[in-house]
């Protein structure tokens, strides 16, 4: 048990790398909204529904994460900050990795009867932070949804879904010139590299707009002085590479 532990922790690192130590990935919102969960799934099975729904409840009182006790929920699933629900016909494969406010809701039934109400994601799968995937779908295998994303149809074993705006058609990857995007802020530009340094074509971008902004103020102090105006005490500009 302590070595399935410290595998899951370890799986979390390795998708976050904001944690300096597995001690303070113990105190994630979604580690401890799975950990409660694994208690009240068992209370659920054992037809012990009342405790089932307690332990839920102040589950998600504490972490802000509602998991249904009925959900079946695989091994190495990282909810990343949470404001997450997940469904009671819910099924989680292998090592998925689900950002914050996603809904995997389900359909209201017209017959009165439960059944399989709510999506199935298979393992490796990745869901964007705000998507809602909606009703008994299937997500496949290492597939994609972007952040923001509404998805009502299956999605494909190894493909990615973006919603153009939100309720929008959803359509492949390959059909939508924009890379996965798993937070809600998509950038043209990103400002750092893979290693987390500042991209030199952003640095030099941002020299050419200072140096604009120098030559526009030097324009202005010009037009001032043949003025007579009084002219401003005022810290010279300074570039981010300067000493």
């Amino acid at each position: 048990m302590f070595d399935r532990l410290i595998s899951y922790l370890d799986s979390v690192r390795a998708r976050d790398p904001a944690p300096r130590s597995r001690w303070e990935i113990l105190l994630y919102p979604g580690v401890l909204a799975l950990g409660f969960h694994r208690i009240a799934h068992w209370l659920f099975y054992a037809r012990l529904y009342l405790l089932a729904r307690f332990v839920n409840h102040l589950s998600r009182l504490l972490t802000a994460i509602d998991i249904h006790p009925g959900a079946t929920i695989g091994r190495n699933l990282f909810i990343d900050h949470g404001f997450t629900v997940i469904g009671e016909t819910a099924e989680i494969g292998n090592d998925v990795t689900i950002y914050q406010c996603v809904t995997l809701g389900g359909t209201n039934p017209t017959n009165g009867k439960g059944g399989k109400r709510h999506p199935t994601l298979e393992d490796n799968v990745i869901i964007g932070s705000g998507a809602q995937i909606i009703g008994p779908i299937v997500v496949g295998e290492r597939a994609r949804v972007g952040a923001n994303a509404v998805v009502t149809d299956d999605v494909p074993a190894g493909a990615t879904m973006v919603g153009l705006k939100a309720r929008s058609t959803l359509v492949p990857a390959e059909q939508w010139l924009r890379e996965f995007i798993p937070y809600g802020t998509p950038c043209d530009d990103p400002p750092c590299d893979d290693e987390g340094r500042p991209r030199r074509d952003c640095v030099e971008k941002l020299e050419s707009e200072l140096a604009s902004l120098k030559a526009e103020m030097a324009e202005m102090k010009a037009l001032l002085a043949d003025r007579g105006a009084p002219m401003p005490d005022e810290a010279p500009l300074k570039s981010g590479t300067e000493d």
